[in-house]
Parts: C-alpha cells; sequence; structure tokens
C-alpha cells in the first residue's frame, strides 16, 4: 500500500485509508561500513562509516552507529539505542577459561554508549552479557563477561565491571572507579571517583575510597527519586544499625526486624541476607555523632 503526505502532516493511503504514522524507513549503511550478510537490522538503523557489524548480530529500530563503531555477535541489541565512535560491542570474554563456544550479549532498549566504551560477551557455552535499558554509559567505560546491569544506571568515564558483576537500577559509578567481579552493586547506590570496590555496595547508600568503605545513605539520590519522609527515615535507622553500631550483620539485620519494615528496608535487608562477599563496610559511630 502506497501512502502519501496528506493534509495537516498527516498520511493518506491510495485506497482512501489514513495513517497516523509515516512509512518507516530501511536501515541506512555507510558505503565504507562493512556489515556480515548474516546480522539483522531493523528499519531506521543507522549504520555509520567504517562501523562493523559481525556475524549474529541483531540490531532494534531506530538504533544508530556514529562512526568506527564494531559490534560482533552473537549480540541483540534492542531499539534506539545510540553507540558513539570507537565503542567496541560484543567481543569474547576476556577470561582464560574461553574455549570458543558460543556465548551472547543482550542489550535493551535507549541507552547511550559513549567513546571507547566496551563491553563482552559471557563466558561458559550460553550464558549471556545483559544490560537493561535506559542507562548512560560515559567514555571507556567497560562492562566484563557475564554481567547484568540493571535500567537507569550511569557510568562516567572509566567506570569498569569486572566479570560476574550485578548492578541494580538507577545505580552510579562515579569516573575512574573499578568494581571487582562477582560483587553486587544495589539499586539507587552511588560509586565515588576513584574507587575500589571488593564487596557488595548495599542500596540506597554511598560508598568511596580504595578500598571501598559505605559512608552513608544516597539522600540526595532519594530524594530526588521522591522517596518520602517515612521511607528515608526507616533506611536512616537500618543504615545506623548496620554499620554505626558496632553490630554485626547477623545481629543488626535481627534488629532491623523488630522495627517497621517499609519496601525499602525490606530489600535492604534481603540484599544483607544473600550477599556472598560481605558489605562494603561501614566505620563504628563516634561519640556524640548521629
Amino acid at each position: 500500500m502506497e501512502i502519501f503526505g496528506g493534509a495537516g502532516g498527516g498520511f493518506v493511503a491510495k485506497d482512501g485509508g489514513s495513517s497516523r504514522f509515516p512509512p518507516a524507513m530501511p536501515a541506512s549503511v555507510h558505503p565504507t561500513a562493512l556489515v556480515d550478510p548474516s546480522a539483522e537490522l531493523a528499519e531506521e538503523v543507522e549504520v555509520g562509516p567504517y562501523c562493523i557489524v559481525g556475524a549474529g548480530v541483531q540490531i532494534g529500530r531506530g538504533t544508530r552507529l556514529q562512526h568506527h563503531v564494531t559490534i560482533l555477535g552473537p549480540t541483540r541489541v534492542g531499539e534506539d539505542n545510540v553507540f558513539f565512535a570507537y565503542c567496541s560491542i560484543g567481543q569474547q570474554t576476556q577470561d582464560l577459561k574461553y574455549q570458543g563456544e558460543p556465548t551472547y550479549l543482550e542489550i535493551g532498549d535507549r541507552n547511550s554508549f559513549r567513546e571507547f566504551c566496551t563491553v563482552n560477551r559471557a563466558t561458559m557455552p550460553g550464558d549471556k552479557t545483559v544490560v537493561g535499558s535506559d542507562n548512560h554509559f560515559l567514555s571507556y567505560s567497560h562492562i566484563g563477561h557475564d554481567c547484568v546491569v540493571g535500567n537507569h544506571v550511569i557510568f562516567s568515564n572509566n567506570g569498569t565491571l569486572g566479570g560476574h558483576v550485578e548492578m541494580g537500577d538507577h545505580a552510579i559509578i562515579s569516573g575512574l572507579s573499578a568494581v571487582h567481579q562477582f560483587c553486587r552493586i544495589g539499586e539507587r547506590s552511588m560509586i565515588g571517583g576513584c574507587s575500589k570496590v571488593v564487596q557488595d555496595v548495599p542500596p540506597f547508600c554511598i560508598v568511596d575510597g580504595n578500598p571501598a568503605v559505605t559512608r552513608g545513605l544516597n539522600l540526595v539520590g532519594l530524594q530526588r527519586a521522591g522517596f518520602s519522609e517515612d521511607a528515608i527515615r526507616a533506611l536512616r535507622r537500618a543504615f545506623r544499625l548496620l554499620f554505626r553500631q558496632g553490630l554485626n550483620a547477623a545481629q543488626a539485620l535481627a534488629e532491623i526486624r523488630k522495627g517497621l519494615l517499609t519496601p525499602e528496608v525490606e530489600r535492604l535487608v534481603e540484599f544483607a541476607e544473600t550477599t556472598q562477599r560481605g558489605l562494603t563496610p561501614g566505620r563504628r559511630a563516634t561519640d556524640g555523632e548521629d
């Protein structure tokens, strides 16, 4: 069915019908780009100069590759992502155990990957590295093999994840910080700049230092996200018990459960109870300190 521009910016079909939307444009591939015949490019994908799209790559509608971007497969990329110059996406794992088996990378929608970002596929046969949606990765960010990254996260320049890291929604990694393999980063947490993270980062908290120490609640982030005063007050109490009162983890969690458990505190408790590497340590409160 052929479609023509109609009055008022609408679109009218030759057969008398109408459509609210213009026809989708086919993928656009620059003459200098190399795209494997088996790669699947959806409508409105743009592949810029000197890009390489390998075998087994699927790219969703509206995604743009600026120039000199490499995406290798098996990799599936969602819709409306933007890859800036010199990104290297879907390269094989850097794990020395890798023997060439098929492993995977999945990327969601509306992500921005700035210059020189790298994301690796998983290590073991059939496994996958997963990146969610609505994330912003600044220059030289690195996501290692088998990582699971949530939604609405931010990596500042040179933010680096080792293998098998799990990162919750709305978390932030500041510049030049690195996370050890198998660590977890809780939701709405923040890692300060130039930090070395070797244990789990608790949700809703700020950690900073080399090695990183849990400094406090991410109060500004919670307030900007619209958390209620009651929710923040409950998290304050839980934080003090976990990190300021000199209790061990079992004692602190038992005390927390005696109080009012908001949904946020429940998620903090569950995170603490399931840690394998231990939580990034805090420090005991000094006399007179809240």
